[in-house]
């Protein structure tokens, strides 16, 4: 018996597949994801433990696309389409370009590009734009970044059903500040509280021309006067208003106390998403975004990438991104 396939390690077997929080699978894992997908199952390793979970695609009902630059993957997710299965997309456009903080991203003009193409295979519905993290400088000033939120915007428009937003959280992520510091962008800074309810609102001014739902990421603050909701990225009712014939979906995102959508226990008590399994992993994402959290290093995520590559040319099965 193949000692990594399910039957020979006990497996999960979730609804709803996250790919992922932890890199951009549809970026630079697409080939790893196609195949995963006809074995039925993928291996997550533990960040923290190093300990290994099958995950079996048996049950899966969603799979959740996170992504900054999807245009590799789109031959993937129109055949995913046509072959019937449930998506939705978690799209990040930002523009922190001229601060050097997305060295590993495409032009913006790429991806909003690749954006509108998204759309049109899976549906504005199942589409969402997120702005993620909201983050300060010297130079990048409240003014400034609402300016190109708003440029986004404009140009996404029509594309997308919601916008949701987070502000950079540097006290929570120690290692997202030594990143900064690292690579000279150690003026980066979290809004206080007063820029916070100056950016809710200058973002529902914007949305004005958009029309769009919006949330608020993993935020405990009440944005609701400005008619922000708290943002489940995963969220419940974009899932079943989505895929209302899906019986056994529904009834999941109806298992939670009093007939309430479930919370996933794995994420922070501010969000909002419901229970998924991720099968991504850690400092493997070539973006090299400076601002994220799920890169240790741009040295490790190299050398994981490159280990990635070596085991694509020698034709190993990797069930998990690195072996």
């Amino acid at each position: 018996m193949d000692r990594d396939s399910p039957a020979a390690l006990e497996a999960i077997a979730p609804l709803i597949i996250s790919a992922s929080r932890s890199t951009d699978i549809p970026a630079f894992y697409g080939d790893w994801f196609s195949e995963r997908l006809l074995r039925g199952y993928a291996t997550w390793i533990n960040p923290f433990s190093g300990a290994a979970q099958h995950v079996s695609f048996a049950r899966a009902r969603v799979f959740v696309f996170w992504t900054k630059n999807p245009r590799p993957f789109l031959p993937v997710l129109r055949d995913l389409i046509r072959e019937g299965r449930q998506v939705q997309v978690l799209f990040t456009v930002n523009d922190y370009a001229d601060e050097g903080l997305e060295p590993g991203l495409p032009s913006l003009a790429d991806r909003v590009e690749a954006f509108c193409e998204v759309s049109k295979i899976v549906g504005r519905g199942r589409l969402t734009w997120r702005f993620d993290p909201v983050l300060l400088s010297d130079t990048l000033t409240v003014e400034r970044v609402m300016e190109r939120m708003g440029e986004i915007g404009d140009l996404l428009s029509g594309n997308a059903s919601r916008l949701v937003f987070s502000f950079i959280e540097l006290e929570r992520y120690p290692r997202v500040r030594r990143n900064l510091v690292a690579c000279g962008a150690e003026e980066v800074r979290e809004p206080s509280v007063a820029e916070e309810t100056v950016i809710a609102r200058r973002i529902t001014e914007l949305n004005e021309d958009w029309g769009l739902d919006l949330e608020a990421c993993g935020e405990g603050r009440d944005f609701s006067c400005f008619g922000i909701g708290k943002a489940g990225c995963i969220s419940a009712g974009i899932l079943a208003r989505e895929f209302p014939e899906d019986t056994v979906l529904q009834d999941f995102l109806s298992s939670g106390p009093g007939g309430r959508s479930p919370k996933d226990p794995g994420q922070r008590k501010t969000c909002g998403c419901v229970p998924s399994k991720d099968i991504g992993r850690y400092s493997t994402c070539m973006h090299l975004c400076r601002y994220c959290y799920a890169n240790s290093s741009a040295a490790r995520v190299a050398k994981n990438y490159a280990g990635y590559q070596r085991l694509r040319e020698e034709g190993a099965d990797n069930p998990s991104i690195i072996s």
